[in-house]
């Protein structure tokens, strides 16, 4: 094992917080994932103790035990959303960190997010594995409670029932040890809390704001950590890439590691200054570019319906239908979402053909209904790493979001510049996009005449 220096650091409501600092090179934090104590895990849980070291290969990698937590201050009543950001914050303060790359999975997830959101000078890039944006979407909060009040009943059996909820089944070993990881790293009481705050957390509305590049991993039968969650933390955040794997996933040290292993090993060395491919940052030029996006409506019921095999085999036929169409028109894929795509249009007139074609496709599809919401804006958007962000984006995808069923919509912008072409619009009236100050009139394209 490479050498490993623990230090402490003061956080901004004087709770002392252990961290550790091991290798050398750019920083890469890596959140804790529940109650874990780093020293505690290297002893009891190697495998998992050493994902994070293949991923922080030629790094200096930085981990922390959170308050209450292993080496950090214990039986602290206050455990919320916002003093996990405080423990992070004090940790990148204390180790003289300008900028740093963050690794977050499970209930790290929304704390990560936010710091982000808070530092994007000095979040450069972002891996999120098998987490979320809002706790709610995970459990209920009667389970929480359920959970909560046995952890503080009997401790013992809480944290073997914590490990069991998405391992069990594929890696009983590995449970086992996770469940005595989690008893000796904190307190019920603790883990009580920690349940309960990463239940009220609810990062959904800072997601548009998150700047750095950012990965998402996730696998599609994941029992515990709901796939839908990794699509809308995906079509949430402006610069993001989304992977997902096959298998039930859980913790990355046991299943799927080399998948996510590579995945965020390939990612972080994109972004890196040695290997850099990207030109800096720039507007896309002269040209209006048309940004388009696309969501399948009901994609959540349909997949609980047909059940996974069968519910992919559609996905599949909509992705199949979606890349022909923008082919053959010209478009640029730019990313998909699992269940919706964002593409980029050099011609507006070519991305309103391409939007009314994928309609008409979908509405003639036999088999499995396939409803789409379709979005266009037209401006500068930026570009960087083969990805678009900026208002121009942001403004497409609030506009995708307020389309029904077999509908698009566009802004005034795109009806002026498509004014003359044959094309007709109803009137939608305005809203005002969150994030925006000014509202937007849009028009719904009568694709059906």
């Amino acid at each position: 094992m490479s050498e490993r220096e623990i230090r402490y650091c003061t956080t901004t409501d004087e709770v002392r917080i252990a961290y550790s600092v091991e290798g050398s090179g750019p920083a890469l934090v890596v959140t804790p994932y529940f109650i874990e104590s780093f020293s505690v895990e290297r002893a009891l849980l190697p495998e998992q103790d050493a994902f994070f070291r293949r991923i922080g290969e030629g790094r200096r990698i930085i981990r922390y035990d959170g308050r209450g937590t292993g080496l950090s201050r214990c039986d602290l009543d206050n455990i919320s959303l916002e003093t996990m950001v405080r423990d992070l914050t004090a940790v990148v303060k204390a180790a003289g960190l300008k900028r740093i790359s963050l690794f977050a999975s499970l209930t790290g997830g929304p704390r990560a997010i936010a710091y982000a959101v808070a530092h994007p000078r000095e979040v450069h890039d972002m891996v999120l594995y098998s987490t979320y944006a809002r706790g709610a979407d995970v459990l209920t909060r009667e389970n929480v409670e359920a959970l909560a009040a046995l952890c503080r009943s009997n401790w013992t059996v809480a944290a073997q029932t914590l490990a069991d909820l998405s391992n069990r089944g594929d890696a009983a070993g590995f449970s086992r040890s996770l469940g005595k990881t989690y008893a000796e790293s904190a307190t019920g009481d603790v883990a009580a809390r920690t349940l309960l705050a990463a239940w009220d957390a609810d990062v959904s509305g800072m997601l548009s704001s998150v700047r750095s590049r950012t990965l998402v991993v996730h696998s599609r039968d994941e029992i515990l950590w709901p796939f839908a969650g990794a699509q809308h933390l995906a079509a949430g955040i402006p610069r993001c890439e989304f992977v997902p794997l096959e298998g039930s996933g859980g913790l990355a040290g046991w299943q799927g590691a080399e998948g996510v292993v590579s995945a965020a090993v390939a990612f972080l060395a994109s972004g890196a200054p040695a290997t850099r491919r990207h030109r800096r940052a720039t507007r896309t030029g002269a040209v209006v570019t048309t940004v388009l996006f696309t969501d399948l409506v009901g994609h959540t019921e349909m997949m609980r319906r047909l059940g996974d095999e069968l519910g992919r085999d559609v996905l599949r036929e909509h992705e199949r239908i979606t890349r022909e169409l923008l082919k053959q028109h010209g478009g640029a894929e730019v990313k998909t979402m699992g269940d919706g795509f964002m593409a980029s249009f050099a011609s507006v007139t070519r991305a309103m053909d391409c939007a009314i074609a994928l309609q008409r496709a979908f509405a003639a599809h036999e088999g499995e209904p396939l409803h789409v919401r379709v979005g266009l804006n037209a401006g500068e958007p930026i570009e960087e790493d083969g990805d678009l962000f900026g208002a121009t984006v942001i403004l497409a995808s609030r506009i995708a979001a307020k389309a029904g069923a077999g509908e698009i919509l566009v802004p005034d912008t795109v009806r002026g510049l498509l004014s003359g072409k044959g094309f007709v619009f109803g009137d939608r009236g305005e809203f005002v996009p969150k994030g925006f100050d000014e509202s937007v009139r849009l028009w719904d394209v009568r694709w059906q005449a």
